[in-house]
């Protein structure tokens, strides 16, 4: 197990060095065990090419094995804590970035409950999500709706209303029912392609056959919210992207026909994936906790201001 552990650190890290420091091992020690790792295989497992280190067939093949000792042991280790009555382990979960604005809180009113258990969150675009949940790299992926070309069950959990965002002095602020006509002649502020912010949007102005006039695209959230701010234009973006750190009075919701945009979020994982014991108990949180996700039910309002 501790040869394999070694392997593994330097696969996944492309270096002898770094695998040394994860691990806590001076690099003969490291050294040393790969090489008896690799007389025991009878295959090379490594080639060097320059100064990068690569996984040869073999390697890669013994990397997989790995991956599915390492995941088998973690499992036992749950099932064994579970027999003794209690939640321990790591849930590793993926999400969208607009998800971020509320992941962080359910996932800590989650680690109260079940003190023993470890988080690993990763936040990233949705590009980078569906490759993850593509490879199965983490336990769960939150998310907007999975595409139909790929083999996952996917399960609501949290309604996403999309609204339309303008700076507090915008023509349109205190206007009431505004047409798509209208707001058609707009500019927007928009998500890189690719985003589900960025899908919704265009799909909602094709639907109305309406073109977007874009200004400006940003890979943030917030970069967005400060563009509006600034004039730039308005943008349609998550209600939950105000949630925590609405710039207060200096932004408005417009009142746009056929909004908001009624999406929702989901949580995600491969078909046929074995949740682990860990990753079924947050999936049972979220169910049976329907004051928690309360908090995070919005209705139209005219403008953001401070309490």
């Amino acid at each position: 197990m501790r040869q394999l552990e070694v392997f593994e650190a330097i696969a996944r890290l492309k270096s002898f060095t770094r695998a040394a420091e994860e691990l806590f091992l001076t690099q003969p020690t490291v050294s040393m065990q790969i090489k008896k790792l690799t007389d025991q295989v009878g295959l090379p497992l490594f080639e060097q090419i320059g100064k990068k280190i690569y996984l040869t067939d073999a390697g890669k093949e013994l990397y997989k094995t790995c991956l599915g000792i390492f995941d088998h042991f973690s499992r036992f280790e749950m099932i064994a804590s579970d027999m003794k009555g209690m939640k321990s382990g790591k849930l590793r979960i993926s999400v969208v970035t607009t998800a971020k604005y509320f992941t962080p809180r359910l996932l800590g009113m989650f680690c109260k409950k079940f003190p023993s258990i470890d988080v690993a969150l990763k936040v990233t675009n949705r590009e980078h999500i569906l490759e993850r949940l593509v490879n199965n790299q983490d336990d769960l992926y939150v998310m907007g709706q999975v595409p139909n070309n790929i083999d996952a069950i996917a399960e609501v959990f949290l309604d996403n209303p999309m609204i339309v965002l303008a700076a507090i002095d915008h023509p349109l602020a205190n206007s009431e029912k505004i047409s798509i006509n209208r707001i058609s002649e707009e500019f927007f502020i928009m998500r890189e392609p690719g985003s589900g912010t960025r899908l919704t949007t265009e799909q909602f102005f094709q639907k109305h056959n309406k073109k977007i006039k874009i200004r400006m695209e940003l890979g943030s959230n917030e970069a967005i919210k400060q563009a509006v701010i600034g004039g730039l234009g308005i943008a349609i973006l998550s209600r939950h992207t105000l949630s925590l750190d609405a710039p207060l009075g200096k932004l408005t919701i417009l009142d746009v026909q056929d909004f908001p945009i009624n999406r929702h979020w989901y949580l995600a994982y491969p078909c046929g994936k074995q949740l682990s014991i860990v990753a079924q108990a947050f999936l049972e949180y979220l169910k049976q906790a329907p004051d928690i996700l309360s908090d995070f039910t919005y209705t139209h309002t005219s403008a953001l201001t401070p309490p």
